[in-house]
């Protein structure tokens, strides 16, 4: 990467682009809603079961011109979410901004282990153990959604439950390779924890991106 270049991604004017798409938003509080995905390469949390390896090098994913983003997604939705990866790796400021010119609704899916940049009318917050969230994405999420690989993420689910807002929406989501054991749990844990709901990976069902 030149100078120049490298100069536009710290200013988040340019951004390592895995890949964008329409779809149906599979989860959480906006599942069943259309959208356009913005996701971006680069994130160093790395979770074990994440089921997008492949955009944790940010190197491989080609710097492209937020402006063009921008651009693609204005022409299929009012619902932009920019996922990753992990986004806040980047300034959101810029790309946020050119989106809410275009008065488009503007999500984050986020680790939240990154400084909060950018102007999101939705963050939802997917902490991970190897590098938790910071204080300023705990106080502003709208949503929690904790993902559940075994029985000890009931534990973690609790702990991050008590530091975000008193109105975000808790969530228990089932990661997808052991759905069918997880499953009984989340059941049993929501019923006897009623501010928890319940959040499916939907698109999976719907063999949708």
């Amino acid at each position: 990467m030149n100078k120049e270049i490298k100069e536009l991604v710290d200013k988040g004017e340019m951004l390592p682009l895995m890949e964008e798409f329409y779809t149906i938003q599979g989860e959480g509080f906006h599942k069943g809603t259309a959208a356009y995905f913005i996701r971006l390469g680069g994130c160093d949390v790395g979770c074990h079961w994440c089921d997008v390896k492949e955009s944790w090098n940010a190197n491989l994913h080609p710097p492209t011109h937020a402006v063009n983003i921008v651009n693609n997604a204005k022409k299929y939705s009012d619902t932009i979410v920019v996922t990753g990866g992990e986004p806040l790796t980047w300034d959101m400021t810029f790309l946020t901004s050119k989106l809410k010119a275009e008065g488009l609704k503007v999500h984050i899916e986020t680790s939240g282990a990154y400084k909060l940049t950018g102007v999101w009318d939705w963050i939802c917050l997917s902490p991970k153990k190897l590098k938790l969230p910071t204080k300023e994405v705990y106080e502003k999420a709208h949503e929690l959604k904790v993902i559940v690989y075994n029985k000890d993420d009931f534990r973690f689910a609790e702990e991050q439950a008590a530091k975000v807002n008193k109105d975000c929406i808790l969530y228990l989501q089932p990661e997808w390779s052991k759905r069918d054991k997880v499953i009984p749990d989340i059941v049993n844990y929501v019923m006897a924890n009623p501010k928890w709901k319940v959040s499916l990976q939907t698109h999976k069902y719907l063999n949708i991106p």
